[in-house]
């Protein structure tokens, strides 16, 4: 575990100063769920399927991180 907080320590520093590498974050983050709402989009009611859809994008970004 501790290699692991001092891993996130580093991609947070490097994150807040490099604003390439964090645009790069947030344009993955964003398609996460560009493509999650491209894929079920039109099943979503209320509330609570947005939150499905917000937790859908974040795995699907989680996913395409670990690969």
């Amino acid at each position: 575990m501790k290699k692991f907080k001092k891993a996130v320590k580093i991609v947070t520093k490097t994150i807040k100063k490099d604003p390439d590498l964090r645009y790069s974050y947030q344009a993955n983050i964003a398609m996460a769920f560009v493509d999650e709402y491209d894929r079920i989009h039109k099943k979503y009611k209320n509330k609570e399927d947005i939150h499905t859809a917000a937790n859908n994008a974040a795995n699907n970004f989680l996913d395409l991180w670990c690969k």
